[in-house]
């Protein structure tokens, strides 16, 4: 079968989303995947869900952080850009999905967002809640581990 002219494909932009969610939490690309595909069936329909044609191209996601390129099709991007903002949790887990921009390839993409996406956490004991616990600090946010899960809180609670 031959491949289709040019000007005859599907044009795509790839949209950079950083990930963000509790240090502990733990899913991959197939989870991410389908709960895109839930919000998108929720927010705009079968049809709708259809038309965005939602794909998770590139995915990295490791203590708490990561970054995923999501492929839509050139005339929806803002539609799923919507239906990405409704995703609030993955596989049971808690988390903040921030659209940082569109591209038009692949490359340009990674370029542009990947690195600013994938800022490491570093890993130091904080006083908190009159203890010393554990804690993940990145930028001015905090996340301390308490004997029952996580809390977030910020440099000035600490």
């Amino acid at each position: 079968m031959k491949h289709l002219p040019k000007h005859l494909r599907p044009r795509r932009r790839y949209l950079g989303v950083a990930i963000e969610s509790w240090p502990d939490a733990g899913f991959g690309r197939r989870d991410l995947q389908r709960e895109c595909w839930y919000a998108a069936q929720n927010l705009l329909g079968d049809p709708g869900a259809a038309d965005a044609d939602l794909q998770v191209i590139d995915f990295s996601f490791e203590e708490g952080r990561g970054w995923a390129m999501v492929r839509v099709r050139r005339s929806e991007v803002e539609r799923a850009r919507a239906a990405l903002a409704c995703v609030d949790s993955v596989d049971g887990a808690p988390v903040a999905l921030e659209i940082m921009g569109a591209s038009g390839t692949i490359r340009a993409c990674e370029e542009r967002y990947k690195g600013r996406a994938l800022l490491k956490a570093d890993k130091r004991n904080v006083a908190f809640a009159d203890a010393r616990r554990p804690a993940f600090v990145r930028g001015g946010r905090v996340d301390a581990r308490l004997e029952d899960g996580f809390v977030g809180a910020t440099s000035l609670d600490i």
